[in-house]
């Protein structure tokens, strides 16, 4: 009886097979690594601004306080971004003729806003509100990181869901003194867990399956 097959026609075979079923689990896990990179995350990535405004000479050096700038985050979702006017409080009588701050006294003379470059953008079905967790005793540099470090500002955390709902599941690691939330050098205790654990209760933070439910950032 002639042969039908080839003789390699059997290993192909299995080749296919085991191609079947492998390659469906090797594409979903390349795109699950694809969605937590930096790729998709924006994590780490330094963007380019109107102006390279110093947070580490700015917060770090000088010591100006967040909210200075950022005037909303008490009181808004929006921490805010600051108007031209902010920044020419003191470059009106310091540095009035740096070349890199050009953009600004432009902005100023033409009456119109810098615009910015936005580094911490979650997608537009998330609800996120930063008076919120500042009432909660959730500091800036929970999310943000240790900006007074910074040159030019990048996005240190992932932002994730996943990230997100850490924090939420279990929030007394990251609680601390309302006084403190705008303390770019404050250290936790040894104690963090207790001391968190007291803030929570104090600021009435909700409770861990309460923080986890859909309608809390998907509104």
């Amino acid at each position: 009886m002639a042969q039908i097959f080839r003789p390699g026609a059997d290993t192909l075979a299995r080749v296919v097979l085991a191609g079947i079923a492998v390659v469906p689990v090797l594409a979903v896990g390349m795109a699950t690594t694809l969605w937590r990179s930096p790729y998709a995350t924006a994590q780490d990535v330094t963007r380019e601004q109107p102006v390279p405004f110093s947070h580490e000479h700015h917060v770090g050096g000088l010591g100006i306080d967040c909210r200075y700038c950022h005037t909303s985050v008490e009181k808004a979702a929006f921490a805010g971004i600051p108007p031209t006017e902010t920044c020419m409080s003191c470059h009106s009588q310091i540095w009035t003729n740096a070349p890199m701050l050009a953009p600004v006294r432009t902005s100023l003379a033409e009456g119109r806003p810098l615009v910015w470059r936005r580094v911490h953008a979650l997608p537009d079905y998330v609800y996120f509100n930063h008076s919120v967790h500042v009432a909660k005793g959730v500091g800036c540099a929970t999310c943000h990181g240790a900006v007074q470090t910074m040159k030019l500002v990048r996005q240190v955390a992932p932002l994730t869901m996943g990230w997100c709902l850490d924090c939420h599941r279990n929030p007394a690691p990251n609680l601390r003194p309302r006084e403190a939330v705008f303390d770019m050098i404050w250290t936790p205790p040894d104690d963090q867990a207790e001391q968190g654990a007291r803030l929570a209760a104090a600021y009435h933070v909700k409770s861990p399956v309460r923080l986890s439910e859909c309608s809390i950032c998907h509104r």
